[in-house]
């Protein structure tokens, strides 16, 4: 028997760690809410209505399901854009900007995973698969992959001021973990 991609979701939200609810959630709802690079806000929140039907009293974890659907957004591409997003919250970053959009200086149209406006840097979580796997890369070879994102960045930083914070998977096991990477890039928890 097959459940629907609601309650799949609300179960996994209720019954499984944070950072693999948070992780299938998000891309649940990017599969409803994102087109191209446009986020659907009106969809976003009547998916958010369906979850909240499952969330009957007497259910175990039905708490952090609350709390989970709340929480997810489906601008995160990846599941370490997921978790990175979950243990900056835990450090104190309620609502980083993401998915942020920067016009290049010859017009091309950049989307930065997270913005951190108060250190002027934008964050990015670089999983190794952009770089070393041909079905994920859209460059022909890893070095070609790397010289890209160099000049996207440099790109970036020419037309916005900001510098870049990265972070890998090795970085989001721990709050404290990320929080000591983002610290070297001056990148600190409000208040």
């Amino acid at each position: 028997m097959c459940t629907s991609l609601h309650r799949t979701v609300f179960d996994l939200a209720r019954t499984t760690r944070l950072e693999a609810a948070v992780s299938a959630g998000d891309a649940a709802l990017r599969s409803i809410a994102v087109h191209g690079q446009e986020y659907d806000a009106d969809a976003a929140a009547q998916w958010r209505e369906e979850l909240e039907r499952f969330a009957g009293p007497g259910l175990r974890g039905v708490r952090q399901a609350r709390w989970v659907t709340a929480f997810v957004d489906g601008r995160a591409q990846l599941p370490g854009e997921s978790v990175s997003r979950l243990q900056l919250f835990r450090l104190g970053f309620h609502a980083p900007d993401l998915q942020v959009p920067v016009v290049g200086a010859e017009g091309d149209r950049y989307f930065l995973d997270f913005g951190f406006r108060r250190s002027r840097t934008f964050g990015e979580f670089d999983g190794e698969g952009k770089y070393l796997e041909p079905e994920l890369r859209t460059e022909p070879t890893p070095v070609d992959a790397m010289l890209a994102e160099k000049r996207r960045e440099d790109d970036v930083r020419g037309v916005t001021g900001w510098s870049f914070a990265r972070w890998g998977s090795m970085h989001i096991g721990s709050p404290d973990t990320l929080g000591d990477r983002l610290a070297h890039f001056g990148v600190t928890p409000p208040g």
